[in-house]
């Protein structure tokens, strides 16, 4: 089981947030983002929504990065953790462009970068931006298709609805072959089935971990699996978070559980299939104290669950 490290105030959901973390600034970040690194913890996760109703802030609050750039903000800053997204929104960007991006930063990290793409669920982030909501599977669809062929081919093509493109250059490629690792977060079926044709991991969200196996199952049991699926990530925290961001009751999912409690559901969710998760941020004073919770999981848990 390999931990990912909970970055403070890459968002500020009511679900999950401490109020210390507002006081976290970018300056925080950096030096956190080092001190992960030096824990030995594997990646640091980034969220993403581009913007958020007013109506909606007071579950998904209103401070969310742009994945990419926040993502190569903080492989800049280290040298050897990898970062992905926690998610990038697929359909709200051009392909080619995310693609292009998610290259470069692969290339310039020297092979650390990985992705994390769902479908969204934000119907008016999708108005605002002009994007049609419901077809944002079929978009999802062509645009993963379209990435990969970017990232894999000498000569890159592709004829869509949403996407085409031929007799193109793309370079750089990603230095990760056949390319970064490609995730996909989410819990319908379609995107199951999805998430079985192009990628190596899945990160559920609304699952009940007890239900991971039969999903797992369902993934690799589709006529076109294409025999990928290696890592599946749930946090800790994940069962906190509803639909729509709504805050779920779950002691079981509580920040600042003891050693042994931590350690008793990481084995768990090993046993379900899991392969990397992450330790809910607790309610500490500020940041130095953080950096002893951090030190006190990778000396206690990590040894524990690897």
């Amino acid at each position: 089981m390999e931990l990912a490290f909970s970055m403070p105030h890459l968002l500020e959901l009511k679900a999950s947030m401490q109020p210390w973390e507002l006081g976290v600034t970018g300056a925080d970040q950096t030096r956190l983002a080092k001190w992960a690194e030096k824990l030995g913890f594997e990646m640091i996760c980034v969220p993403e929504h581009h913007i958020i109703p007013r109506h909606h802030i007071d579950l998904s609050g209103p401070f969310y990065f742009h994945a990419f750039a926040g993502m190569s903000y903080l492989a800049g800053a280290t040298e050897s953790i990898r970062v992905n997204s926690c998610i990038s929104i697929l359909p709200l960007q051009n392909p080619i462009v995310s693609a292009k991006a998610l290259a470069t930063l692969d290339w310039m990290s020297s092979g650390r970068a990985m992705i994390t793409f769902a479908a969204g669920w934000l119907e008016e982030e999708f108005q605002i931006l002009g994007v049609p909501f419901h077809e944002r599977g079929a978009i999802c669809e062509e645009y993963l298709a379209a990435i990969v062929e970017l990232w894999t081919s000498d000569n890159p093509e592709f004829e869509g609805k949403y996407v085409s493109f031929k007799d193109v250059a793309f370079e750089p490629k990603p230095v990760q072959k056949p390319h970064l690792p490609l995730w996909l977060g989410g819990d319908a079926d379609p995107v199951l089935r999805r998430c079985g044709r192009y990628c190596s991991g899945w990160w559920p969200f609304l699952t009940k971990p007890e239900t991971i196996p039969e999903k797992i199952d369902y993934i690799k049991s589709q006529p076109d699996y294409a025999g990928k699926l290696e890592d599946v990530f749930y946090g800790l925290s994940t069962s906190r978070v509803g639909e729509g961001h709504v805050v779920i009751d779950d002691p079981k999912a509580r920040a600042g559980q003891t050693k042994q409690e931590i350690i008793d559901r990481l084995n768990w969710f090993r046993e379900l299939g899991v392969t990397m998760s992450g330790i809910p941020i607790p309610a500490v004073s500020g940041v130095e104290e953080y950096m002893d919770y951090t030190q006190w999981v990778a000396e206690e848990i990590m040894p524990a669950v690897r």
